[in-house]
């Protein structure tokens, strides 16, 4: 048995502090990398994310931003966002939902001011011209996606959702190589090559002690961000 997990994963571990951790488990191989986009409702009054942060200057409070759980990339990344133009991240007003479809209503409804979630979560809303894409968190633009980056828009931000997978807890090494070995055999077909390019999802594999580095310092990262910005 394989468990799919990721950043929202260890965001949720972090605030909930549930009973149970991913110590517990063994660690396989991250596999992709999901770059979040805000959107504004088609309806809004503002057009850009220079509009929304000028608003956020004003009066934090003010702008609601709507997403995923508590701990999610979306709500980490507006925490940074706040940070980066010089607003205090505690203040920001973040409305989770437990999940796509509920922010989704809320975006389209106009209940909140600014959404973010993975780009394919929104893609047919942007593509019907019921929401507007204003900015993207990953580092260069997104295949085939015409949004500006944070950082293009001067925001020195850049967060991925990225996803990997888990085995049972207190398999052996040779389980665990075999298992590797599987997801590396799967991640390299056609079927799969089809879903990056659908999802637009960045190819991110990672196995081994590099992804169990790289699980620590996202954890130590993640909770640094949290921390300062009240979450936990």
């Amino acid at each position: 048995a394989l468990m799919v997990m990721g950043a929202v994963m260890l965001g949720g571990i972090i605030t909930g502090k549930p009973p149970v951790n991913l110590s517990q488990a063994t660690p396989i191989a991250r596999i992709t990398s999901e770059y979040n986009v805000f959107v504004l409702p088609a309806n809004s009054p503002f057009k850009t994310m220079a509009d929304v942060v000028a608003q956020l200057k004003k009066d934090p409070g003010s702008v609601k931003w709507g997403g995923g759980s508590r701990g999610s990339t979306e709500h980490i990344a507006a925490a940074m966002i706040a940070q980066k133009v010089g607003v205090d991240p505690s203040k920001i007003n973040y409305v989770a939902f437990r999940g796509g479809g509920e922010a989704t209503a809320a975006i389209l409804g106009g209940n909140v001011t600014i959404g973010g979630s993975g780009y394919s979560e929104f893609a047919p809303y942007i593509a019907d011209g019921k929401m507007k894409p204003i900015a993207v968190t990953s580092a260069q633009r997104l295949q085939s996606v015409n949004v500006p980056t944070l950082k293009e828009l001067g925001i020195d931000v850049e967060i991925g959702n990225w996803r990997g997978v888990y085995g049972a807890p207190g398999i052996s090494e040779e389980q665990r190589k075999a298992l590797t070995e599987r997801v590396l055999t799967a991640v390299k077909s056609a079927s799969w090559a089809e879903a990056l390019k659908k999802n637009d999802w960045t190819p991110a594999v990672l196995t081994g002690p590099a992804f169990d580095k790289f699980v620590d310092d996202e954890f130590a990262s993640l909770r640094a961000i949290m921390t300062r910005s009240g979450m936990v």
